[in-house]
């Protein structure tokens, strides 16, 4: 297999006939999709409506069941026949129904999820389907795009992608264009690979497709799944003993009975009738049917809370379990950041407890700094959030989870983004990057922002000697510390001396320690001859305070 993390970008591109500029050509692009398939994952076992009637069929008691039918037809006791055919009629069509209209909803919903990409074809940026996507074509990525299929990297501007469906880790990780040495790395450790099924949370790149559909890492995850052979339920294994063992049983009472008549000098006939009759009333005949009606309804409620089952027996079988192995990130926990906790100078926030947004929420003492601090977390700060349409939804995170979770800690308590770029538009900007561990934007600030919370934060800059321009920057706070030379401690400023450092520091660790990811931000004041001169430094800045944040647990875990 080709490695293609080991590669420069111009052999990938020549091994796999593209060009970067133009891309593939229509009639290639064509060509390919003949060659390779569509890119979507298949199933292998694909059940067909055939195939889930017949297996409504299988289990031993329904089997027993056609059995005592054809017994009590050859005997001439019709209406037991009918009774019995009926009873194997119903528990059929509940099954049937039940799982076929499951397999028609999962195809739907498949339908409905395919996204739109951006690829090159005959130098042309066109949208296509992401299904429509060939080895070999020019993908361009932004941020909140899925990707659609592997591929290498061949242009990143501050590029991350979250990959947490593959690795399990929350955290975006960092890409780059640049070949790895290394033979045969994680897949974490590619940083000049992107996924099929990630998500671009930062930033911007451009790759080149090396595998579509099952020749993904996906797709090798899907073919493990789908190799693994189908095994009963505990319901199932349980319902087959018991046939077994009432087989076992209507045949002992046939054997005894027979017997015991012609050794009585019975008449053959009879006997032979009379052991049957016997052995197909000792069939439970109704059994199957109030199984499969209570599993119907069992399915019918999980899908009232959004699980949609295919198969029956997996209701029971979700029953059965003792012991849940799972994995962390997005399963247990909600796979987005949330500030739990803010600390300014002096002060600590709990802000972890609420979903709601809560106006109130601002401390009575100190709300200067916190709204200086929200808001210097609002601005220096590339994602977005969608409030929700229903109660009962909730916010839509748009872009890294870290910037995402400072974006909605502001939210709650009625600072939305919108109204401070209105108010205050970035006009330059230094990017993050992995050696500074920081990002500075700068704002000119035009007017007073919407609602009665924001209003307030150009006179607080005002009052720390802001007039027009401001920068704002966030990062990690170590590195933060270094290019601060003041901290503001609720309405004063105070000149950072090795004392301050200490505690900065202490405190940064203690809360790293506790298991959260920190994040610093600082401000101060821009000379407008700076921003003609469109330089962007770092320095001078005053220290604000501390944003700890975690993924929480899911609700009811």
């Amino acid at each position: 297999m080709a490695k293609y993390h080991q590669k420069t970008i111009e052999e990938v591109i020549k091994e796999l006939g593209s060009s970067s500029n133009e891309g593939l050509s229509g009639a290639k692009a064509k060509e390919r999709i003949e060659r390779y398939g569509l890119n979507e994952l298949t199933e292998k076992n694909r059940r067909s409506a055939w195939k889930i009637l017949l297996s409504q069929l299988k289990s031993v008691m329904i089997i027993i069941l056609i059995a005592a039918s054809v017994i009590t037809a050859f005997i001439g006791e019709v209406r037991d026949t009918i009774v019995i055919l009926a009873i194997v009629v119903l528990n059929t069509i509940l099954g049937f129904s039940q799982e076929y209209r499951a397999e028609k909803a999962m195809a739907a919903l498949k339908k409905m999820s395919v996204p739109k990409v951006k690829v090159k074809r005959d130098s042309q940026v066109i949208e296509v389907n992401s299904t429509e996507v060939v080895p070999g074509d020019i993908v361009i990525l932004d941020a909140g795009n899925i990707v659609p299929a592997d591929m290498r990297l061949i242009e990143t501007t501050n590029l991350k992608i979250q990959e947490s469906a593959l690795t399990g880790e929350s955290e975006a990780v960092e890409k780059t264009s640049e070949p790895i040495a290394e033979d045969n790395p994680s897949l974490g450790d590619r940083k000049n690979m992107a996924y099929s099924g990630t998500v671009v949370t930062y930033g911007r790149g451009v790759g080149i497709v090396t595998a579509t559909a099952m020749d993904t890492e996906l797709g090798k995850i899907a073919t493990m799944i789908q190799d693994t052979p189908d095994t009963q339920t505990p319901l199932q294994k349980n319902i087959d003993q018991l046939g077994k063992i009432l087989a076992i049983i209507a045949l002992g009472i046939v054997a005894v009975i027979f017997v015991m008549g012609l050794l009585r000098g019975e008449d053959l006939e009879l006997m032979f009738l009379t052991a049957v009759s016997f052995a197909v009333a000792a069939v439970p005949e109704g059994l199957p049917t109030v199984v499969t009606i209570a599993l119907a309804l069992g399915a019918q409620r999980m899908l009232k809370k959004n699980a949609l089952v295919r198969k029956l027996m997996a209701v029971e079988t979700l029953g059965s379990v003792t012991v849940i192995c799972s994995d962390k990130t997005g399963t247990i926990t909600e796979n987005r950041m949330k500030v739990s906790l803010v600390e300014m100078a002096g002060r600590t926030l709990d802000f972890g407890k609420e979903d709601a947004p809560d106006p109130e929420a601002l401390p009575e003492d100190d709300n200067k700094s916190f709204e200086i601090m929200l808001t210097t977390g609002t601005l220096c700060n590339d994602a977005e959030i969608r409030p929700p349409i229903h109660k009962k939804q909730q916010v839509d995170m748009i872009g890294d989870p870290t910037e995402g979770a400072l974006v909605y800690a502001a939210y709650r308590v009625g600072i939305e983004k919108a109204d401070l770029e209105e108010a205050m538009p970035r006009i330059l900007e230094l990017p993050f990057d992995s050696e500074r561990k920081r990002m500075t934007t700068i704002h000119e600030i035009t007017k007073n922002p919407m609602g009665p919370v924001p209003a307030d934060v150009p006179a607080h800059l005002r009052e720390n000697g802001v007039e027009k321009y401001v920068a704002f920057t966030k990062g990690a706070v170590d590195s933060l510390v270094e290019v601060c030379d003041r901290v503001l401690e609720g309405d004063e400023i105070h000149e950072i001396d090795d004392e301050w450092k200490r505690r900065i520091i202490e405190t940064n660790n203690d809360l790293a320690a506790n298991g959260m990811r920190v994040l610093g931000v600082a401000f101060r004041a821009v000379d407008p001859s700076e921003v003609e001169e469109k330089k962007v430094e770092e320095r001078n800045l005053i220290f604000t305070g501390m944003f700890g944040m975690m993924d929480p647990a899911r609700e009811g875990v």
